[in-house]
């Protein structure tokens, strides 16, 4: 019988495409979510049977148990760039890293596979980043043999990124450059982060260690603005926001963010990590790289007009540049 993966997150963003991945090769999956009943397009991703819908909450010890019940390997994907009600920095990113790590150990159960991120800093000035790093020390500690992946900025067809810069650009006529554009990003295509998922579990010489996952490209943020602009063919001003000022939008965007159906565009926290750099490397430790898990990561170029059409003004049938 195939091997069964517990994954954590399943229905997010990059958890779909881990698992189509994991089915792809041949693995069941057990999608441990909050809310199974919104997923059921997880199922089409494998045969009959292959994907099961489980319903686990990461802060809920018991929920994490029984999700682990039979499972070979164990995949947590969970985490939240802002917080929501419960969903809060330190209950999802710190206190459930230490409930599926520790509900692992407990379990017997080799094989982990924790997403973090490019800039967890236990002594960072964002709470993002603080509890991605106390989550990697939780899990260290649980399992040590765990695999830790610290994805920079996550790019494919449901990103949170270039398709809010897009969506922007169809009724802004600027774009703000948030400190100037000149923070660096190294973006990394979901696929290849599914890809990296899926090394971490099928090595064990991989076990014990920490990947940073970026693309082939180091852009900054003004020309990540500018790459967005030229795949969706709109011209728009580029406007500088200093730092001091989007820190008071930021904190306008944290009140918002506590009313309730309200998705707040900037948070403080946001902005406190773009005043770092998020490339691979940043952080001076002995980390390996996409290529490290035998990954060659796909370009910006290659993929993004594959998703970003829909922003055009006519769609598929729009150039990429303004006439």
């Amino acid at each position: 019988m195939a091997k069964l993966a517990t994954v954590f997150g399943a229905s997010g963003f990059i958890g779909r495409h881990v698992v189509r991945e994991l089915t792809k090769r041949g693995w069941r999956v057990r999608a441990a979510i909050r809310r199974p009943h919104l997923a059921e397009h997880l199922q089409v991703f494998g045969v009959v049977g292959q994907v099961q819908l489980f319903q686990a909450n990461v802060r809920n010890r018991a929920s994490v148990e029984d999700a682990l019940a039979g499972a070979d390997a164990v995949v947590n994907l969970v985490g939240v760039l802002s917080e929501s009600g419960r969903q809060t920095f330190a209950a999802v990113q710190r206190e459930g890293a230490r409930n599926v790590a520790e509900a692992t150990a407990e379990a017997g159960i080799e094989d982990l596979v924790h997403i973090s991120a490019i800039g967890a800093d236990a002594d960072g000035d964002s709470d993002y980043a603080r509890t991605k790093a106390e989550g990697e020390r939780l899990v260290r500690e649980a399992v040590p043999q765990a695999v830790i992946l610290r994805p920079s900025i996550v790019f494919g067809p449901q990103d949170d990124f270039f398709n809010r810069f897009a969506g922007m650009s169809r009724l802004s006529p600027a774009l703000p450059l948030i400190g100037g554009g000149k923070t660096r990003f190294q973006p990394v295509y979901v696929d290849d982060v599914a890809d990296a998922v899926c090394a971490a579990l099928e090595n064990p010489a991989h076990r014990g260690r920490t990947f940073e996952l970026g693309g082939p490209e180091v852009m900054t943020f003004k020309e990540l603005m500018e790459l967005t602009l030229k795949v969706v063919g709109r011209r728009r001003a580029l406007v500088p926001l200093p730092f001091s000022l989007a820190g008071f939008m930021g904190r306008g965007g944290d009140i918002a963010a506590k009313l309730p159906f309200v998705s707040a565009p900037l948070t403080g926290d946001q902005v406190k990590l773009l005043r770092h750099d998020n490339v691979v490397g940043a952080s001076g430790e002995d980390t390996g790289t996409l290529q490290d898990l035998g990954i060659t990561p796909e370009t910006m170029d290659a993929v993004l007009p594959s998703y970003l059409f829909r922003h055009r003004k006519h769609g598929r049938f729009s150039p990429e540049t303004p006439i």
